[in-house]
């Protein structure tokens, strides 16, 4: 080290002598002029003179350069220029009125020669020519020219697209256009062609080039001043520094260079140490002798020698060196010339590293509380909730979790106090360990740390359970097998929200030989504080979910009236995030008919579900009238307009926002099914044959906008045919618009000789998302046909005498049916209303009896009188006809048609 010192300190003093201290030619010294250090300085041999050479040369190719991308620039615009001007000039002229029609002249040059000198000066443009198609000019600035072949390619003019050319004319480097001038019919009946030389609209250069040498000359006469600056200052301040005071600098280095709490390794080429300083020296415990040897031969680890023998770059490489671990960054000397070698400087950071590795523990805890906060809650489900608090903690905090609650919680009601709880959700880092299992209902004895939560409200550990008796008391074979097993430690945290304790979350430890300590605990609550006011939530709102749909079943049909002319079969399904309005009926109608009915009312929560309530009561009333699908549905467009008016004046989020329904009545008897809809997706058809298809019914407005009538379309189904109605929670989601939900239904309802109830199935098992967003309802009805055999009709004519045939002809056909004993009661009703219909109708008059459930008697007649049934006085000698027919079927009533009414009575079958 101290020959290394000589020798650093001899060169120094010999590499430090200034070019200011010359000697004399006596033998002393003198200094030069600042003058005679100037021209030094700006000789080609000094650092200032070839700076002040290497700026004038840049300096010169900058200015040549700009000048030559000046000229190449300007030449491109002015070229561009040319060809726009040129053939902007020809298609305006082209294009003017008159053009056209003076070409077809007998003398064009007399009319378009002064027109197109006028344009071309106009223009500021060499020429304009017109000529014909054959290329024969009209026009020229020089007028002997006129009537010659015009010079230039006039192909794609002719084929009616303009074209631009660069030529050397007798003006020189010029562009000219050629356009077609084309006809009203799109005919070309001639070319202009339009030219300009390029020198005429060049000129820039000439403007720019003297202040682009210009500033060169002062950029030049900067360059030159700033540098003959830079070296008289260079000259003043190494001014008076002579060897001593280069060596002083030295010993400076040095004594920093040692006292320095970072260790500085300088290694050579050939891998021999050539400087360490005394940190480096403490931190590796280098020999006495080390500087000069070969770094392989110091004793080090073959790590770290390696890395200082190589010379290869790095950057805080972490090094155990003894009891120590040592940052290392290396960097070799020679990347700019320097001697070959590298420089390494040393940093203890054992000290940092256990920091570091606290730190890293306490950064991952944030993160897995962070991802607890995101992750856990994300659905209003409770078992959903407590299966993401078992995937958050698993494996990172614990390798198994088990989250065990109150039956009442699940139910979404407050539990009471006690140790019986169920296992709503585990997770663990394998499937096989024996706890509990999901759904095990288990009553902890008291001794156990989970009953200890429970009354305490306070976390337990238990480090060892292998020796914990209050633990291994709770079921002696299932904890032997769990301790046997591996798991050794355990954590257990009461789910508590407040004062309520909802159950408790257990965290079971295999891996990690270390058993849990009072910080794993901390983290431990506040992963299970977090989860438990999003189960809370959840609970709660599985509660008022379940009031909803309680609520919502309640308002839906809970079975269907008997019929005989649709084989029904339905689903309904709430939704996962809430009741909607959803709706369906099946609504028995005179004359064997029947009509169903599905709606849905937008929106969810309870007001969705009364606002369906009130509807379907609505359409039960509205089918007694048994009117046609497109007038009750306009009287049920002005119902829930009238309910957003009374509710609009109360509170404004409980109007109806939107509400869809379609209406379907089917007849058995003529295999007819009349359908009007608002706003609701359209029915399926599924044909016996196991074909679908998707009748076009018109879609009228939602319910409730008005101002729109409904129209209604009829079908013709074929016996065995199914109907489906459905709405539009089936066919549409997030994740899939309405026209592949209806392909995808399409494809289910394929196929033939299906019952109702398995194409239910197979339309729920094709389109049901896993997670309801709408509620979903679904009804499959197969027709039936009320066969000839079963329906008699009879034309009567108006006249009183032909009621006793009529009477004849009812009891003839009831024997053929085997109802006899019908047939007084029968004669009675048809007599009343025949009597009536000749009476008080008009014709024609016909009768038709069905056989059906009940026996139908049914009068038609072209008169739209209704009868009304009233109380006759003793005295009356009439009126009594209707109140016996009350009187002896089950029921009665009118319905009218196009054609006039049917008067209709029902007897149940014997």
């Amino acid at each position: 080290m101290v020959g290394l010192l000589g020798r650093s300190r001899a060169q120094s003093t010999r590499r430090l002598k200034t070019p200011l201290d010359q000697e004399g030619p006596h033998g002393g010294r003198h200094r030069r002029g600042p003058s005679a250090g100037l021209r030094s300085a700006l000789g080609g041999r000094s650092v200032a003179g070839q700076v002040f050479l290497l700026q004038v040369v840049i300096v010169l190719l900058l200015v040549v350069s700009g000048v030559v991308a000046l000229v190449l620039q300007v030449r491109h615009d002015s070229t561009q220029e040319a060809r726009n001007r040129s053939l902007a000039v020809a298609e305006t002229f082209a294009r003017a009125p008159g053009t056209p029609a003076a070409l077809s002249a007998p003398d064009p040059t007399a009319l378009l020669q002064s027109r197109a000198e006028a344009a071309r000066k106009a223009a500021n443009v060499d020429f304009i020519v017109v000529m014909s198609t054959d290329g024969i000019r009209y026009t020229h600035p020089k007028p002997d020219r006129i009537g010659k072949k015009f010079v230039g390619t006039i192909a794609p003019a002719l084929a009616g697209h303009p074209v631009v050319e660069e030529i050397t004319g007798t003006l020189g480097p010029l562009v000219q256009a050629t356009v077609p001038v084309e006809a009203p019919d799109g005919k070309v009946v001639g070319l202009v062609s339009a030219g300009i030389t390029i020198a005429n609209v060049g000129g820039v250069a000439d403007r720019q080039l003297p202040l682009m040498l210009t500033s060169a000359g002062v950029a030049l006469a900067l360059a030159t001043g700033g540098t003959a600056l830079v070296s008289r200052r260079l000259l003043r301040q190494t001014r008076g520094l002579g060897p001593y005071e280069m060596t002083r600098m030295y010993e400076h280095h040095d004594a920093v260079l040692h006292a320095v709490r970072e260790g500085v390794i300088i290694v050579g080429g050939e891998g021999q140490l050539v400087l360490a300083n005394d940190e480096a020296n403490r931190l590796l415990d280098l020999p006495d002798d080390a500087e000069g040897r070969n770094v392989r031969d110091l004793g080090l680890d073959s790590d770290t020698a390696d890395l200082l023998a190589s010379g290869r770059v790095a950057t805080d490489e972490v090094h155990l060196v003894g009891e120590r671990l040592l940052a290392i960054n290396q960097r070799p000397t020679d990347l700019k010339g320097g001697p070959a070698g590298s420089v390494a400087t040393l940093r203890d950071s054992t000290e940092l590293r256990a920091l570091s590795g606290r730190a890293d523990v306490a950064r991952e805890r944030l993160k897995l509380l962070y991802e607890a906060g995101v992750g856990i809650g994300t659905t209003l489900d409770v078992t959903r909730t407590a299966e993401e608090l078992a995937e958050v903690a698993v494996p990172r905090f614990a390798d198994f979790v088990t989250v065990d609650l109150a039956d009442a919680v699940l139910n979404g009601q407050e539990p009471e106090a006690g140790t019986d709880l169920r296992r709503t959700a585990s997770g663990g880092i394998r499937t096989d360990a024996p706890l509990y299992p999901v759904g095990e209902h288990i009553g902890f004895v008291r001794s156990t740390p989970q009953a200890h939560s429970l009354r305490t409200g306070q976390a337990v550990i238990e480090p060892d359970l292998g020796g914990s008796p209050g633990w291994l008391a709770q079921d002696l074979e299932r904890t032997g097998r769990v301790v046997d097993y591996g798991i050794h430690s355990l954590i257990t945290v009461p789910l508590r929200v407040g004062p309520l304790v909802m159950g408790v979350v257990n965290f079971w430890r295999s891996e990690k030989p270390e058993p849990f300590d009072s910080e794993d605990r901390a983290l431990a609550e506040e992963l299970v504080a977090r989860a438990a006011v999003s189960i809370d939530n959840a609970r709660r709102y599985t509660r008022e979910h379940t009031m909803a749909v309680t609520l919502q079943r309640s308002l839906l049909p809970r079975s269907f009236p008997g019929q005989s002319a649709l084989d029904i079969a339905y689903r309904y399904l709430p939704a996962q995030a809430g009741v909607g309005g959803d709706w369906f009926d099946v609504l028995p109608l005179p004359g064997a008919r029947v009509a169903v009915v599905v709606g849905d009312v937008v929106g969810h929560g309870l007001h969705a579900a009364a606002t369906m309530g009130r509807l379907r009561t609505a359409v039960h009333n509205f089918s007694a009238l048994d009117l046609p699908p497109d007038e009750l549905l306009g009287l049920l467009d002005e119902l829930v307009g009238r309910i957003d008016q009374d509710e609009e004046t109360e509170d404004s989020r409980a109007a109806v926002t939107g509400a869809t329904c379609l209406y379907a009545i089917y007849d058995p008897t003529s295999r007819l099914c009349t359908v009007a809809r608002a706003g609701h997706p359209p029915p399926a058809v599924v044909r016996p044959d196991g074909s679908v298809d998707f009748p076009e019914v018109p879609a009228g407005p939602p319910l409730g906008l008005g101002g729109l009538p409904f129209e209604t379309a009829e079908l013709e189904l074929a016996e065995g045919s199914r109907l489906v109605l459905y709405t539009d929670g089936l066919v549409e989601d997030r994740d899939r618009d309405i026209d592949s939900g209806l392909e995808l239904l399409r494809t289910a309802l394929a196929g033939a000789d299906r019952s109702p109830e398995d194409t239910c199935r197979a339309v729920l098992d094709a389109l049901l998302p896993p997670r309801p967003s709408d509620d979903i309802a679904l009804i499959v009805a197969r027709t039936q046909a009320l066969g000839a055999d079963r329906i008699a009709e009879w034309q009567v004519p108006s006249d009183p005498a032909a009621v006793a045939e009529v009477r004849a002809s009812v009891t003839r056909q009831l024997a053929e049916w085997g109802l006899d004993e019908m047939s007084f009661t029968t004669e009675l009703i048809l007599s009343e209303l025949v009597t009536n219909a000749i009476r008080y109708g008009s014709g024609p008059i016909r009768i038709r009896v069905l056989r059906d459930r009940s026996l139908i008697c049914e009068v038609f007649d072209g008169s739209s009188t209704s009868p009304h049934l009233r109380q006759a006085a003793i005295t009356d000698e009439g009126g009594r006809g209707l109140f016996l027919v009350a009187q002896m079927a089950e029921r009665w009533g009118t319905r009218y048609n196009p054609s006039g009414k049917v008067i209709w009575a029902e007897q149940p079958l014997p």
